[in-house]
């Protein structure tokens, strides 16, 4: 997607996200880079986020998973971003109150996982260490309130997978290729989905 697309997407929804941003960058936090819209509208478009949705974006950056997932598939949304500069852009594009898109600023390790939540999406946000805390608060929010969850992993890298594969309590569901709509040919143009319950 042309860099024109994503500034008019990012018009349509009245919000701004677009750009990469290395600033804060370090070992346990990666660089600020949203997921492409193209790529958000075949997630859209896949039937797995739906209206019934409660669904939490962890290192939400800016704010455009779920600006965009709520206009398309009317679920709740609720951004997760520990860089408080990254916090304050979300909360600026949040034109309006809403009971229907929220942000925390907060440590994913540290953050308690709403029992009605039921889709977790990643883009890469963070190290290792602080995915397997997040996997384990997933699994704790589980075990006190049974439900299906679905984890949704875009781009995700090797060692993410490794995680994920370690972890009893996840099933691999299905992935969401979209390599088509890149020119560079990797098997991480995708989003993988895992399964609790």
């Amino acid at each position: 997607m042309s860099l024109f697309a994503e500034y008019l997407n990012d018009n349509l929804l009245s919000i701004n996200t677009t750009g990469r941003d290395d600033a804060f960058a370090d070992d346990e936090s990666y660089p600020y880079e949203p997921t492409p819209y193209c790529v958000l509208e075949r997630l859209a478009d896949s039937g797995f986020v739906t209206k019934e949705d409660y669904l939490i974006d962890f290192g939400c950056g800016k704010g455009r998973t779920c600006f965009y997932l709520n206009d398309k598939c009317g679920c709740k949304v609720q951004g997760i971003e520990s860089i408080k500069d990254f916090f304050d852009v979300a909360k600026r594009n949040l034109a309006e109150d809403t009971t229907d898109i929220g942000f925390v600023n907060a440590n994913a390790e540290n953050y308690d996982i709403p029992d009605d939540a039921t889709i977790m999406y990643f883009f890469n946000p963070f190290a290792d260490k602080i995915l397997r805390q997040a996997i384990e608060n997933i699994v704790t929010s589980y075990y006190r309130n049974s439900r299906r969850i679905y984890l949704m992993f875009y781009y995700p890298s090797d060692e993410y997978i490794s995680i994920l594969m370690s972890v009893p309590e996840l099933v691999f569901l299905d992935e969401i290729d979209c390599n088509d709509l890149f020119e560079e040919d990797t098997d991480r143009n995708r989003i993988m989905i895992w399964q609790i319950g």
